[in-house]
């Protein structure tokens, strides 16, 4: 007994210890989960009050002109007669053209890198389409208003309104004088920036696909554009949605660089060449010159709009996205 006593010891004294050590633990778990669940009900609270400001903000014009408000063209500050069409008709058409061009690129780009690029100059190229990103979009609007815009009244526009201009359909689309500034012009600037996230992460998705399924492929004849299409782009497919979304969602709020070419027209034109505007290019032109409740008013509305349109068109990709991974199982 006395032996048994003495053998128990040393566990019996260390017992103290070990509670010590589990109680520390079990308050380091504690205050973890406590700091997550406050950081998640943060970036609620946040956004809670981010909608809230714009509908008490917006609440004055809405109030006053009612639906009109997003079915009618006229803007005039100085009778305080607002409509919302035009820069929301422009933010949607420079946002689907930027992604009608930039998203088929940025995936050749993507599927060049991972299937087709020596693998030497791999890591330069990607490099520097991340660095495409990183470039501030001042700079792409001061960039496109001297240099791109004149290139474009020059020599592309011109091309487009000789050759498209005269087809059934596309006369709309490309008709009157190259302004260089307009539509189309934002589009492109727009789709410029957005190239290096579609870009960036297809590669990365792309890379993350097993070997042995693409080799596989191959193994039965296939193509490289054959493995692509059938193994690659099936497999990424939730990836690439998601980062075309996030490019999605970068067009839709871009401010400056589409400031600097669309022309800042408040109308409608059924040209792609004519000068448009958007959104966000309509309050950061004219915030800083309303001085009444009602024009600013119309602009914190126009904000609230951005804000629905963009809510819209990342619950819709969330929504794909689910209905995709159920699908896969």
């Amino acid at each position: 007994m006395t032996d048994i006593a003495l053998q128990d010891g040393p566990e019996i004294a260390a017992l103290p210890a070990r509670a010590r050590v589990l109680r520390r633990l079990r308050l380091g778990d504690a205050t973890f989960y406590a700091l997550t669940q406050a950081a998640a009900i943060a970036v609620l609270a946040l956004l809670g009050g981010v909608i809230i400001a714009l509908l008490l903000g917006a609440m004055p014009a809405l109030s006053k002109f009612g639906f009109d408000f997003v079915t009618t063209e006229r803007w005039n500050p100085v009778t305080e007669v607002f409509g919302a069409i035009a820069p929301i008709y422009g933010t949607i058409v420079t946002s689907i053209i930027a992604m009608l061009i930039a998203v088929p690129i940025g995936l050749m780009i993507a599927l060049f890198l991972t299937e087709l690029c020596p693998i030497p100059l791999r890591r330069p190229i990607g490099i520097t389409i991340e660095l495409l990103a990183g470039i501030p979009s001042i700079i792409y609007g001061i960039w496109g208003l001297f240099v791109f815009a004149p290139f474009l009244q020059q020599y592309v526009q011109p091309a487009l309104i000789n050759t498209l201009g005269g087809l059934p359909g596309l006369s709309v689309l490309f008709a009157g004088p190259p302004y260089g500034i307009g539509v189309l012009t934002a589009a492109l600037i727009l789709a410029i920036m957005v190239l290096p996230f579609i870009t960036s992460i297809s590669r990365d998705v792309f890379e993350a696909v097993p070997p042995f399924l693409k080799e596989a492929a191959f193994g039965l004849g296939c193509t490289t554009w054959e493995v692509f299409r059938n193994v690659v782009v099936p497999y990424t497919r939730v990836g690439v949605i998601g980062g075309v979304m996030l490019a999605l969602g970068r067009a839709l709020g871009e401010t400056m660089a589409v400031t600097f070419v669309i022309g800042n027209a408040h109308r409608i034109s059924s040209s792609l060449l004519a000068p448009g505007t958007t959104i966000s290019a309509t309050i950061a032109n004219e915030f800083t010159e309303a001085v009444g409740d009602i024009y600013t008013s119309a602009l914190i509305a126009l904000g609230l709009i951005l804000f629905v349109i963009t809510f819209i068109v990342l619950a819709a990709a969330r929504y794909m996205l689910l209905r995709i991974e159920r699908r896969i199982g």
